[in-house]
């Protein structure tokens, strides 16, 4: 535990992470995976609560695209959110932690309802918390949603899981020659229209002093070791922080 650099965290999981080399829907290797990196956490004595998106099943934005009225879309998007949340809960308890799956839309024949006060209880009880269907309410994202239930429960570090190795100045994938920041300010990333996060979600953190650690998910063992300090991703943190 001495070597963590934080006790709770907020890990924020894309739903296509959770395809793996699939085009859709959920790959059972990759909760699994998932699952053991999160035990492993658990056993070290880190409290940890997830965000996860529902992008691998249907994505919001995009339906509404295609002509679908938003508000419609973004709840079909938090009902795949639900479904993502399900799975990475089974895969969890396989691995043998308890976990418990809250929404923000009630569906109580499936998980619970989310309730902030009860899910710190849950987490100082030692379970794993997954928080499923984004903030509840439409045109918002699952950043923003993650950005949020970080501060509500007292996160001290809120894990934004990419597959990329950090933030760039240009997108590395179209700019070989783009460069890696260590570390840098929610100022800059604002200023520079990164795309690190939202908008929203962005200035939720640097208004309640979050930091945030983006990383690729798909490294071994890579959320203990962005915990750990390790320079597996780059850190974003307040101006003056």
């Amino acid at each position: 535990m001495s070597d963590y650099l934080y006790k709770r965290v907020l890990l924020k999981l894309s739903g296509e992470a959770l395809m793996g080399e699939g085009g859709y829907g959920i790959d059972p290797s990759v909760t699994d995976r998932l699952a053991k990196q999160i035990k492993s956490l658990h056993e070290d004595g880190i409290e940890v609560g997830i965000v996860v998106g529902g992008g691998n099943i249907f994505r919001g934005l995009a339906g509404s695209a295609k002509g679908m009225d938003r508000a419609q879309a973004d709840y079909m998007g938090m009902l795949a959110t639900v479904m993502n949340a399900l799975a990475l809960q089974d895969a969890i308890e396989r691995a043998g932690c308890f976990c418990r799956v809250m929404s923000a839309i009630a569906m109580n024949e499936v998980c619970e309802p989310y309730i902030r006060r009860r899910a710190v209880h849950h987490l100082e009880k030692g379970y794993v918390v997954v928080f499923a269907a984004g903030s509840g309410n439409p045109y918002f994202t699952t950043d923003t949603a993650a950005a949020l239930r970080a501060c509500e429960i007292n996160a001290e570090c809120l894990m934004k899981a990419t597959k990329v190795d950090g933030i760039y100045d240009r997108d590395p994938v179209k700019h070989p020659d783009a460069v890696r920041f260590d570390r840098i300010t929610y100022h800059d990333v604002l200023v520079r229209n990164l795309h690190v996060m939202d908008t929203t979600a962005t200035a939720l953190c640097q208004d309640n002093r979050m930091p945030m650690i983006v990383f690729n998910i798909e490294g071994e063992d890579n959320i203990r070791k962005a915990l750990c300090g390790e320079p597996v991703g780059t850190v974003v943190v307040r101006e003056e922080d």
